[in-house]
């Protein structure tokens, strides 16, 4: 096997390695916004049609402060995913959280 081969085959993997690194991110970086936004049929319920029977307070609040832990989380590591889905994750479940105490 030439010298060559060996180099290109080893850049290969490299740009592999690469590109299913950034393609991981990109994906983190989707998922960070659209699982909050999961929530939001949730927060219809709630805050439009004033329905939050059997949606727990306490439940949800404990939801906020995990979401608060995974944000700081994120600004330690300047982590963009985990910084993005921490604050739109205490946003949501701060909103759930808050009208399950004014409309149960």
């Amino acid at each position: 096997m030439p010298h060559h081969s060996v180099r290109h085959h080893a850049h290969v993997v490299r740009t592999n390695k690469k590109f299913r690194k950034k393609l991981f991110l990109r994906i983190l970086l989707v998922a960070a916004i659209v699982e909050p936004l999961a929530t939001l049929p949730q927060l219809y319920n709630i805050w439009v049609l004033h329905e939050a029977h059997g949606v727990s307070p306490a439940t949800w609040a404990l939801y906020v402060a995990g979401a608060w832990v995974w944000f700081f989380h994120g600004l330690q590591l300047k982590d963009k995913p985990l910084i993005i889905s921490g604050a739109l994750w205490i946003i949501t479940e701060s909103a759930v959280a808050l009208g399950a105490i004014i409309y149960s």
